[in-house]
């Protein structure tokens, strides 16, 4: 079973940072792609980042030089760096891992119970 452990979210100025993390488990972390959305309240859940296990990363044009995605596959931890943050930015964010589960080589789907980020002065 796969399972995706969020934290770091929490209440920022305009303009300040937050880092996020997720730890994935039962899933093969160095085979598969790691991605960050976002819901915010009234609209439709959204990408946000992602990255392939072999580093290469995609960003959606609205956190673009202010996001940066990471990931040490040797903690099985996916990280989201948001700088310069803004009010729109105010959402809950969800961790999502695709690809093979340990040990039963089925393919996977997964995401974690999200975590809320208000930008707020």
């Amino acid at each position: 079973q796969v399972q995706l452990v969020e934290s770091g979210g929490g209440l920022v100025q305009p303009g300040g940072s937050l880092r996020l993390s997720c730890v994935a488990s039962g899933i093969i972390f160095s085979n598969n792609v790691m991605g960050w959305f976002r819901q915010a309240p009234g609209k439709q859940r959204e990408l946000v980042a992602f990255i392939i296990s072999g580093g290469s990363t995609n960003y959606a044009d609205s956190v673009k030089g202010r996001f940066i995605i990471s990931r040490d596959n040797a903690k099985n931890t996916v990280y989201l760096q948001m700088n310069s943050l803004k009010p729109e930015d105010t959402a809950v964010y969800y961790c999502n891992a695709k690809g093979i589960v340990a040990g039963t080589g089925t393919y996977s789907d997964s995401w974690g119970q999200g975590t809320q980020v208000t930008v707020s002065s």
